[in-house]
């Protein structure tokens, strides 16, 4: 199982294969400095995002939305986690998979728990919108960003128009299912608990102020990293004079970078050594539903043996087309509900439960995304066929 440390281990030995194919000359140069000139503004994005959400979190601000939407739901279960899947699709949609699966997940338990409810359907809705709701935006998914320079126009309108409706029918299809599934425990009433303590509210303002002023910036038109990159150095400075213990070295996801640079020498050589041939055989490369199902359905399931990351980057030379890239990304995004190591949020999620005391057996986890992940791939892909 491929927990964050040994996420780590992976990329330092997929970049010492990497620098060893450079060496032996079946990596070009200056391959790598294109791998380079690609890669960084998307890394430089998912550290600037990932230490506004944790300092945001740390501030108190998912703390008091999900306290407020307790209350705004009146005591009806059902409007409860209704809310929070609506918390969850924008969390996904503009601070990306990570920040629903490891900082959305503790609050929404911990309000589960003070409002005398089943934490479960709650653990599942995170987890599982987490992924599927990371097709809204190029910002919600490392992968997404990875795919936009793909398209005519890196802009978030043209990636929303692509895959809109997907996503609309990826989130329906596993809200449906997490309804039916959790139905029992999501009837009934509880008395709304008192709102949650904060210390600095000053703190809180501000902390959310940036975030709302962040979100629309990210789909502006301007380079995600950018206003990411803005928000972190304004909420570290404030942090600096506020708070400044909050500033760990552990905010930058580290092991992730680690994974993710050794991951795009690996792929760089393997396309330099003519990995595209076979791809082409098991992708196909045609734009018919079928054939969009052939791609989704191969992303799903390389990405729940390896991981999705390594997924996308392995079949990216396989999407063609606009429908064809966005049916990849159905595959490597929306699929990876079945294995723990499919997603690195999935794991990063199940270790947040365990620290709160919320045993999640994965036999459990796997047998529900067996039946989740071909549902929801499979309905995702048709708006596609329709486009075409």
């Amino acid at each position: 199982m491929m927990d964050a440390v040994k996420l780590a281990v992976v990329g330092v030995v997929l970049l010492l294969l990497g620098a060893a194919a450079v060496g032996m000359g079946l990596l070009p140069v200056e391959d790598v400095v294109a791998i380079g000139e690609r890669v960084w503004p998307v890394l430089l994005f998912v550290v600037s995002v990932t230490i506004v959400a944790e300092l945001a979190a740390v501030a108190g601000v998912f703390d008091v939305v999900a306290a407020r939407l307790a209350r705004l739901a009146r005591g009806r279960t059902w409007a409860l986690w209704l809310a929070v899947v609506l918390l969850a699709v924008v969390a996904t949609a503009f601070l990306s998979l990570d920040t629903t699966a490891v900082l959305l997940t503790p609050v929404v338990i911990a309000v589960a728990r003070a409002h005398g409810l089943s934490p479960l359907p709650f653990a599942f809705t995170t987890v599982w919108l987490a992924n599927t709701a990371s097709l809204v935006l190029p910002v919600s998914n490392l992968t997404n960003l990875l795919a936009l320079h793909r398209l005519e126009s890196a802009h978030a309108g043209t990636f929303l128009a692509l895959l809109g409706p997907s996503a609309v029918v990826a989130i329906g299809v596993s809200v449906l299912l997490l309804f039916l599934l959790h139905r029992r425990e999501l009837t009934g009433r509880y008395v709304v608990a008192p709102p949650p303590v904060i210390a600095d509210r000053r703190q809180l303002r501000v902390a959310a102020g940036v975030v709302v002023v962040m979100m629309p910036l990210l789909v502006s038109g301007l380079e995600p990293w950018i206003p990411a990159t803005a928000a972190a150095i304004v909420l570290g400075a404030f942090f600096a004079w506020r708070s400044p213990d909050a500033l760990r070295v552990s905010l930058v996801p580290w092991q992730l970078l680690v994974f993710a640079a050794g991951l795009f020498l690996a792929v760089g050589a393997l396309e330099a050594l003519g990995s595209r041939a076979l791809i082409v055989a098991l992708t196909g490369e045609g734009d018919g539903l079928v054939d969009l199902w052939r791609l989704s359905g191969v992303g799903l399931l390389a990405a729940n043996a390896v991981n999705n990351l390594p997924a996308y980057l392995a079949l990216e030379s396989a999407a063609a087309s606009p429908e064809r890239l966005a049916a990849l990304l159905i595959g490597v995004n929306a699929g990876p509900l079945i294995t723990p190591w499919a997603s690195l949020a999935t794991l990063l999620w199940h270790q947040r439960l365990h620290a709160v005391g919320v045993e999640v057996p994965w036999g459990r986890y796997v047998v529900l995304g067996l039946l989740a992940a071909p549902l929801t791939v499979l309905a995702a892909v048709a708006p596609l066929a329709l486009r075409g």
